[in-house]
């Protein structure tokens, strides 16, 4: 083998090298880095509240990477906010904690306080009244003391069943017995009626005359 025989073997067993410039480089590895939104100037908008406001506002549990997505952060982040914000709850001594519930976050009062949110649901459900439960009570809001015949004689109908549902809500009491025959049994309004709806007292209540008139 000659000698120019043996270059151009050696050059053909050679790898081919690339530019410098057509080198491929691996990307650079990405960070969890928190994204800053675009707050109104000179306002007191931060991550970390808009984090509690939306936990604040939601009626159900968000997922890290959902309520990241709506704050525009990072996941991370959203931890560490939530962490952040437990921890002046707790130093103020709030009666609310954000908790981990079925794989998200939602604000949730703590459990000594339960017995007064049952107390409020009571009077929540109390306001679930049917058409004829609400007039009804109307009736008997309006025209207390009253006797059942007198409302049966007012609405056209029977109003037993009605009476026992409003009475077991707790909206409804006897109050006494009307000195007629039979000596039926008075109907009144309770301290929860007023409660549930918002009166001081019964002089609260729309006129009659204001009830007639058309909405405008």
């Amino acid at each position: 083998m000659t000698e120019e025989q043996e270059q151009q073997q050696e050059q053909e067993q050679e790898p081919e090298q690339q530019p410098e410039s057509q080198i491929e480089t691996p990307p650079e590895t990405q960070t969890d880095v928190e994204v800053q939104p675009d707050f109104p100037p000179n306002s007191d908008v931060t991550v970390e509240s808009v984090t509690e406001a939306v936990l604040f506002a939601s009626d159900e549990p968000l997922r890290e990477a959902r309520l990241a997505d709506i704050v525009g952060t990072s996941t991370s982040q959203v931890r560490q906010h939530i962490q952040n914000l437990n921890d002046k709850y707790q130093a103020n001594n709030n009666a609310f904690r954000i908790e981990q519930i079925a794989g998200g976050y939602q604000m949730m009062t703590l459990s000594p306080y339960n017995h007064w949110l049952q107390k409020l649901l009571r009077v929540r459900d109390a306001g679930k009244l049917s058409p004829a439960a609400l007039e009804t009570l109307a009736i008997i809001a309006y025209k207390q003391p009253i006797i059942r015949a007198d409302i049966e004689t007012i609405r056209g109908v029977a109003v037993g069943e009605i009476i026992r549902t409003i009475m077991y809500k707790g909206l409804v009491k006897i109050i006494g017995r009307a000195e007629v025959v039979g000596r039926p049994l008075l109907y009144g309004t309770t301290k929860k009626f007023l409660e549930v709806f918002g009166l001081n007292s019964l002089k609260d209540l729309p006129k009659i005359e204001e009830l007639k008139k058309p909405p405008t």
